[in-house]
């Protein structure tokens, strides 16, 4: 479930003999020995991915402003500057959840949903029910997904590329369209240096009026439905001119050579069969879950939290706001001074001018060399800089978690605060998102992406503080200039480090000439307590994460 492809390289190393692998059906293995020779002739030499050659429309977003549409109500006259955005932080998944759904039923034109990820499990399975609703209504719908992180299941919005109002692209396509994880690395090992750039974009726009961009991707985790595991995110919905900005990325991406219409993929055919198919399994399983009375689905079936938002109604935040993105050729402007645009030296000067207190959420902190640098300047001038991250048993790749390790000694010594969430959160955790049902018995962990500048602007998309965000994903995300949305992020951050929800990690001075000790402190029933030997569940996580600390693919994380 990880949102990373970092996790390729060890893969190799782990899929020489699939033992546990299911009996290959006879076509799977054609379809393996056919990936096999294509790979052989490709010898990694390709640069555009399978399907680049077949034929596709360019489109743009919607932009007539004359007819009815989505709109977030702006105050009476004069009480906004011109130019300004509408901003709100959703950090609850089921917020997010419902508020996708709920654009998804309200919009009268357009949909356009870029993401990493797109899972075919009951919140996916939901959102795509809406989707192809909406779809028949003839709203016009553009999704465009990463082919970096598929399973089996994600294939069901392929189907969708049958109905006339929709259109599926994959950004940057394997070769290999099955899921048997050694044909997959195979296919990865050949072609590393294209299939290893990916797009790690999030965004959700309706009707080019309204939006969310963050961190969450589309599955149960990533929306805390699931009571056996839920990660910590945020979404950013963004109402106004700054709108429009947001979907001028998409449309680059999607008008992009290495956007594949999913036709290509499945041998040029779209069968309308298969779409009335999934279009029968997708409207029962709706009817199953309202059935069921999930407290998600009410939620989504409720007006809030889009009702309350598009009525301009308070928490919404009036600000001046931009968008930061990658170009979709981000490897080109990085490798080849291609011109374009690029997400981090933005975010890079917001760092810079920071002057007393920098707060960062991350879910994988691997710091570049001038990131480090950044932080090592921040802490020459006295400013407070503390950082929130996953422990060894919260990561959901311990590959990342390998990387930070090696960093955090030195971290430490610099005077960075570090903070790592638990797994299972104590009680009365409030502020952090989780669902009591997750406090029982679930797996919690950290994947939201929040940078907060002095308390008065942040940061909020989907890059995170690693190598891969730096140079192997394309990312985007806002910065928005806003004390009251800094000061709301900042006291989730503060709720998110209390001791009963994250270890504090510090060093103690060490006796005679040995070197300080690391510590972990946090609370349990209602007692602080500390562990000189980092915390974890299980022995064999504690020894897989140290071997990968040992395997050359830093520049990987």
């Amino acid at each position: 479930m990880g949102d990373h492809a970092r996790h390729m390289k060890a893969t190799l190393f782990r899929s020489a003999a699939p033992a546990r692998e299911r009996p290959m059906k006879s076509a799977a293995i054609g379809q393996a020995l056919a990936l096999t020779t294509t790979l052989f002739h490709l010898g990694g030499c390709s640069t555009l991915p399978p399907g680049a050659d077949f034929p596709k429309q360019a489109s743009t977003a919607y932009v007539d402003r004359g007819v009815d549409r989505l709109e977030v109500r702006s105050p009476p006259d004069g009480a906004v500057d011109a130019g300004r955005s509408a901003f709100r932080m959703l950090s609850s998944g089921e917020d997010g959840f419902a508020a996708r759904v709920q654009m998804v039923r309200a919009a009268k034109h357009s949909l356009d949903l870029q993401y990493f990820i797109f899972r075919g499990d009951s919140t996916g399975l939901l959102l795509t029910q809406s989707i192809l609703a909406a779809a028949d209504r003839r709203v016009r719908v553009r999704i465009l997904v990463d082919d970096g992180s598929t399973v089996a299941g994600d294939e069901q919005l392929e189907d969708l590329s049958a109905h006339p109002n929709i259109e599926v692209r994959v950004f940057n396509p394997f070769h290999y369209r099955g899921h048997l994880p050694l044909f997959r690395a195979l296919d990865f090992a050949f072609e590393r240096g294209r299939v290893d750039y990916r797009m790690h974009n999030k965004l959700f726009v309706a009707d080019n009026a309204v939006a969310l961009v963050g961190g969450r991707n589309v599955g149960d985790e990533y929306f805390q439905v699931s009571p056996e595991g839920q990660f910590a995110d945020d979404d950013v919905f963004v109402g106004g001119p700054l709108v429009q900005q947001l979907s001028a990325t998409f449309d680059d991406y999607w008008n992009s050579s290495l956007a594949v219409p999913a036709q290509a993929l499945a041998g040029g055919k779209a069968a309308r069969a298969r779409l009335e198919r999934r279009r029968a399994s997708l409207n029962a399983f709706w009817l199953g879950a309202f059935e069921s009375g999930a407290d998600y689905v009410k939620r989504a079936d409720g007006g809030e939290p889009l009702s309350s938002m598009l009525s301009g109604e308070p928490p919404l935040v009036w600000s001046a706001g931009k968008v930061v993105c990658d170009s979709p050729d981000k490897r080109a402007v990085l490798t080849e001074r291609k011109r374009g645009r690029l997400l981090y030296p933005p975010v890079a000067s917001a760092l810079s001018g920071v002057q007393s207190e920098f707060l960062m959420i991350t879910p994988y902190l691997i710091p570049t060399p001038d990131e480090l640098a950044l932080l090592r300047g921040m802490r020459e001038r006295n400013v407070r800089v503390r950082i929130l991250t996953n422990s060894l048993d919260s990561t959901n790749e311990l590959s990342a978690q390998s990387g930070y390790m090696r960093y955090r000694r030195q971290l430490l010594q610099e005077g960075v605060e570090l903070y790592e969430v638990r797994r299972m959160l104590g009680p009365n955790s409030r502020g952090t998102g989780q669902s009591r049902a997750l406090s029982r018995y679930g797996h919690y962990g950290l994947h939201g992406k929040l940078l907060i500048f002095d308390r008065r602007s942040l940061y909020a998309g989907s890059m995170n503080f690693d190598e891969r965000s730096r140079r192997l994903n394309t990312e985007v995300g806002v910065i928005v200039e806003s004390p009251a949305l800094a000061a709301e992020s900042a006291a989730r951050f503060e709720a998110m480090t209390q001791p009963q929800s994250a270890y504090a990690v510090t060093l103690r001075p060490g006796v005679a000439d040995k070197a300080a000790v690391m510590v972990w402190r946090t609370l349990e029933n209602g007692k602080l307590v500390e562990f000189t030997r980092e915390p974890s569940y299980s022995l064999r996580r504690r020894l897989e994460a140290m071997l990968l600390s040992l395997m050359p693919i830093e520049r990987e994380l």
